[in-house]
């Protein structure tokens, strides 16, 4: 979740078409792009050379003394609402929360074991897309490695690989805007903590529409199938996908307010929405359906600038699903299977007793300021 808000009212720069037919930011005068030196100025440790540093080093850990500790109060009662059953270690694909550490904690420990592959394909959200001036294409990075509390995490060789296969007009890869982002780091601490020789594919998604998106995924899923049977590698064995997503951000300053102004009723009407909605939309097979039902809630599919829900993963979610789906098609495979697993949300749980480490929370919460966690797990079924 970022602290800012991030809905309706604003909307994003449009683009220009560059001499040679590609995309590109058009801001309007005056208010140009932060710049890379702006950018990692704002970062809690800024990115240096080839090594992407750290956005958010309040709410994350950002030493291995505190994710270590992190993951072990993590276990503590209470758990997560349980959704439905708990799938077996090797989950093809994840939801997965990106709020602080302090009050999603039991939520990245519920879904992120799930996860065995040693390759990420991390599908993000692009928080500040309309401050950057960006829409309409995947936005990767360059870094060699990601910075992480437990040592460095290796950007996989896989990146370049897929990014050879795909249109030019279709993706970007541009640091400062993943300098800007903390909702892949949120997760890929986990990750490593889990597995020290994880590797990652970082993507980011701006705004744009289902069509776009269902383009780039499946053009990705394709070439990420091409890659693993050259490679002889398995979804959920070799490769997994990992999507980032907070649910409903609830409050007059994120300017959602469906069932007041807050307190235990608005509260309870949140849950009941989100619960049957994860139970509901994003349970079963995987499919485009699937997808372009969760994107036309989530945003008005003429105007996908325009949001109806505070879900920040609008876009990453739709993407992670198509693409989870090209891919699954591109290896013969059965489209895979949603499973919500867990819930909560930023006032379900007592904090995590972080502050003695060193980190806390970076915005209110409380019953007129808080944030819903989905986690959900895809699994392979299996062929007839």
């Amino acid at each position: 979740m970022n602290k800012s808000v991030y809905v309706a009212a604003a909307l994003c720069a449009p683009f220009a078409v560059s001499a040679q037919g590609a995309l590109t930011p058009a801001l309007p005068p005056g208010n140009p792009a932060p710049t890379a030196q702006e950018t990692r100025m704002a970062m809690g440790i800024p990115s240096k050379g080839d090594l992407r540093g750290q956005k958010d080093t309040v709410g994350f850990a950002s030493t291995a003394e505190q994710m270590a500790r992190v993951w072990e109060l993590s276990e503590a009662a209470p758990a997560p609402e349980p959704l439905g059953p708990r799938p077996a270690p090797g989950a093809v694909a994840i939801i997965c929360p990106h709020d602080d550490y302090l009050c999603a904690g039991r939520m990245y420990r519920e879904v992120i074991p799930l996860v065995k592959a040693r390759t990420v394909i991390l599908v993000g959200v692009f928080h500040k897309h309309r401050r950057f001036g960006a829409r309409d294409r995947m936005a990767f990075d360059t870094y060699r490695a990601w910075r992480a509390p437990d040592g460095e995490i290796k950007a996989s060789a896989l990146r370049e690989e897929l990014l050879a296969q795909l249109d030019p007009g279709e993706y970007v890869q541009n640091d400062v805007w993943h300098d800007s982002e903390h909702s892949l780091e949120a997760v890929a601490y986990w990750l490593k903590h889990q597995d020290p020789g994880v590797e990652i594919v970082p993507v980011i998604l701006p705004a744009t529409s289902f069509a776009r998106l269902q383009a780039m995924a499946g053009h990705l899923g394709a070439a990420l199938a091409r890659s693993m049977q050259e490679r002889g590698w398995k979804l959920g064995e070799d490769v997994a996908i990992v999507i980032s997503s907070d649910g409903t951000h609830y409050g007059t300053d994120f300017q959602y307010t469906p069932y007041g102004k807050g307190g235990v009723d608005a509260f309870q009407q949140a849950m009941a929405h989100d619960r049957e909605l994860l139970k509901g939309l994003l349970a079963g097979p995987v499919s485009a359906d699937m997808a372009r039902r969760f994107y036309g809630m989530m945003v008005d599919p003429a105007d996908p600038t325009h949001y109806l829900k505070s879900w920040c993963g609008r876009f990453s979610i739709p993407f992670g699903l198509l693409l989870l789906e090209s891919a699954a098609s591109g290896l013969g495979l059965r489209p895979p299977k949603g499973m919500p697993i867990g819930f909560g949300a930023s006032v379900a749980f007592p904090d995590l007793p972080v502050q003695a480490l060193g980190m806390g929370a970076t915005c209110p919460i409380n019953l007129y300021h808080f944030v819903t966690f989905p986690s959900v797990a895809y699994v392979q079924e299996p062929q007839p």
